[in-house]
């Protein structure tokens, strides 16, 4: 046998495959950024009640008070709990 020296490089199919790859990771990464700018803005709004929208609309607070502090049967302090 003649030793010779034999450059053995990946060639056009290396290259290629190594091309795609890197497509693919740039198509799926810029997916992943437009879903999660989405996805945050998405969170951001319904964070937000939307402009006339109120969150009340009677005028009372969840535990069934008004803002002067009296239940819906007009009775002082709430309701009576004992």
């Amino acid at each position: 046998m003649d030793p010779e020296s034999v450059d053995v490089t990946a060639g056009l199919e290396g290259f290629l495959a190594f091309f795609l790859l890197a497509m693919a990771l740039y198509l799926l990464m810029r997916n992943m950024n437009a879903r999660m700018r989405r996805m945050a803005y998405r969170e951001e709004q319904e964070a937000k009640p939307a402009v006339g929208d109120d969150p009340d609309p009677e005028g009372q607070d969840p535990e069934g008070q008004d803002p002067e502090g009296q239940d819906p049967s007009g009775q002082p302090g709430g309701p009576d709990l004992g």
